[in-house]
Formats: C-alpha cells, structure tokens, sequence
C-alpha cells in the first residue's frame, strides 16, 4: 500500500465511520473501484481507532463525567440513580452483543462477509429497514430518556454491524429511532456506544497488521491519523445535519451505491 492509498481510505474511514452508510463497505469498495488490493479486516479495524480518538476527544467532558459517575456508583446507591452513571451501565450494557457475536462469527466477518455481494446486497436491504425506521419513528424521547431496554435493543442492533454494509452508525440510530429517540439523541448515543466495541477490535487487529503481506505499520498510522481528522469533522457535520433533517438523503445514497456495486460486480467490472 501506498502512502497516498493510505491517506485515501483513512479520509474514506473517517467520513464514512459516523455517517450511517457503512465505513467498513466504503474501505473495502473504493480500492475495489480503484483498482486496489483489499486493505483486510485488520487494516479497517486498526483504523477505526483514529475515528475512535475523535469521539473521545469531541464527547471527552461527556465521557469524564459519565466515567466519574458510573465509578462512584461502584460503591454509592444514591449515585447509581442518576443519568450520567447509567450512562455508563447502559454503554456496556449495550456493548455485550457486538463482543459476542464478533467472537462467535470472527473467523467469517474477516473472510465471507467481506464479499462485494454481501456489501452490496446488504446495503440495500438495510437501506429499506433505515427507511422504515425514519418513516415510523415517534421522535418523543432523548437522551435522558434512555432505559436497560433501550441499552439492550440498540446493543443488540449494533451487532448487526458485524456485517459489512450494515453500518455500525446507521444500525444503532435506526435502533433509536425505532425505540422513538429523536435523531440527535440516537446519534449522541450511537457515538459513545461505540468507543468500547471498536476500540477493543482496533487493539485486538492491531498485532495482525503487516501479516501476510497485508498493508505494514507506517501506512496503518498514516491512514489512522487522516481517519481521526476525517471523522471528527464527520461527528460534527452529522449532529449539525440531524438537528433538523432526517435520514433519507443516507438511504438513497445506499441504495444507490449498493445497487451500483451489485451491477459492477455482476458484470465483473470489480472484483
């Protein structure tokens, strides 16, 4: 890989981590398009702690505080009562599906589920289960409003992620919404949601990097740091956009993507 290869898919990574449109799809799409050999799932996962350093730093008074909070409640009942501490129960709540079923299928998500095929058709039919969500949802609840249900559902909403194309963003939002969060709260939510599961993935890839000729070290950093400038600007571009629009622009680009790699792929024009 090369070091402008690796400053392409880590702006691709940023921009598309937090925009419901499915990072890991774009990071394996556009080296498709271009010719490029397929970074893998070690690669895509490494980088995503460049995403992941941009949520920290973007929400790191929400998350010092939530992080106070839930630590006190170790040891303090009254505590344990309030938002901020259930935040952080709800966080990792919500984190158990995606460990779980990432251990189960790992061997799968690095392989299979990597096919064009799968990305394609898997971006289309979400794309009608996101469209659904934004025209049934109810809007009526924030943030504070979060509950163990909630937690759970979305948790397990975010597994679903796993799959290439699903998007990890798109999948918890939609969740979200369907559980009558208005757009923002849902996002809001989504973004520290996935501080635990990515950043562990990212740690657990990161010894595979430069294995089997896959992309080495320095590329990896380079790609990481352009990730974490793209997707803070990503985290910001999104919340602005929801504060007063909805998710229909995101479901016709999917279904326009998806239905362009499936015909590509089809006709063998990429593979």
């Amino acid at each position: 890989m090369s070091a402008v290869e690796a400053i392409v898919l880590g702006i691709v990574q940023g921009l598309t981590e937090f925009l419901p449109i499915s990072s890991t799809a774009h990071v394996r799409i556009v080296p498709a398009l271009l010719g490029w050999e397929d970074p893998g799932a070690a690669f895509t996962a490494v980088i995503q702690l460049g995403t992941m350093a941009a949520v920290v730093i973007y929400f790191r008074k929400d998350l010092w505080t939530i992080f106070k909070a839930w630590f006190a409640s170790l040891s303090d009942v009254e505590v344990r009562k309030t938002h901020d501490a259930k935040m952080g129960w709800y966080i990792l709540l919500g984190t158990l599906p995606v460990g779980i079923f990432g251990f189960i299928f790992k061997d799968q998500i690095e392989t299979a589920a990597r096919s064009l095929w799968v990305i394609s058709i898997v971006m289309i039919l979400f794309s009608l289960v996101m469209a659904a969500a934004d025209s049934a949802a109810k809007r009526s609840r924030t943030v504070e409003d979060l509950d163990r249900k909630d937690a759970a559902f979305i948790g397990l909403w975010q597994a679903l992620a796993l799959i290439p194309g699903v998007s990890r963003s798109g999948s918890t939002i939609t969740a979200g919404l369907f559980r009558g969060l208005n757009e923002v709260a849902a996002a809001r939510y989504s973004f520290l949601l996935s501080i635990p599961a990515v950043v562990a993935s990212g740690l657990f890839e990161l010894r595979k990097v430069g294995e089997g000729g896959g992309p080495g070290l320095p590329v990896t950093v380079i790609a990481t740091l352009f990730a974490f400038v793209s997707g803070y600007a990503a985290i910001s571009f999104l919340l602005r956009w929801l504060s007063t629009h909805n998710l229909r622009p995101f479901v016709i680009y999917r279904l326009i993507v998806g239905t362009s790699i499936l015909l590509l792929t089809a006709f063998g024009a990429i593979s």
